[in-house]
């Protein structure tokens, strides 16, 4: 009986047309490749070279999270987009009216699609902020913290919505 149900657990595990990862995407069998086009920095302030970082964290992820390979062109899955927001404004303000804590925050509009099933395909906009103190400058390290903080929530965010369904 224990080798029926064995034999009848791979039939059935076999049998399925979605691979599942560790990560919790599930990727059709017929998906080999992704393609990241460079995301441009339309965001009406503009902060040198987020966008190089913001394409390169999407891409790093998507590596490290799948199996699939990186193509220039034709990928089977394909991300593009723009980063529209970079903000700066005060959460916070002290009894002199100067503020007590700052928040940063940048929004990416994504449009994903998927050769294998155009009804994945999607446009959205994510985004996610960093709360720092006010009398502290947003630059060198504090800066790089910040954006590796934002860009790592808003590109697990775009793999879950993408590729984990979530």
């Amino acid at each position: 009986m224990k080798v029926f149900r064995l034999l009848l657990f791979l039939i059935l595990v076999s049998g399925c047309n979605v691979k599942y990862s560790l990560t919790g995407a599930s990727i059709s069998p017929e998906t080999k490749t992704f393609q990241v086009n460079y995301f441009q920095n339309n965001a009406p302030l503009i902060e040198p070279g987020i966008e190089r970082d913001f394409t390169n964290k999407l891409v790093d992820l998507l590596i490290n999270q799948t199996s699939l390979e990186l193509v220039k062109s034709n990928g089977d899955l394909m991300y593009e987009g723009e980063i529209v927001e970079y903000r700066i404004s005060p959460t916070t303000a002290t009894a002199n009216n100067t503020a007590a804590q700052n928040r940063l925050t940048v929004g990416v509009n994504i449009r994903f699609y998927d050769k294998n099933d155009s009804e994945a395909d999607f446009e959205k906009r994510f985004s996610f902020y960093y709360d720092y103190p006010g009398n502290v400058q947003l630059i060198g390290g504090q800066r790089d913290t910040a954006l590796d903080e934002i860009f790592e929530r808003i590109t697990q965010d775009v793999f879950n919505a993408s590729l984990a369904k979530w």
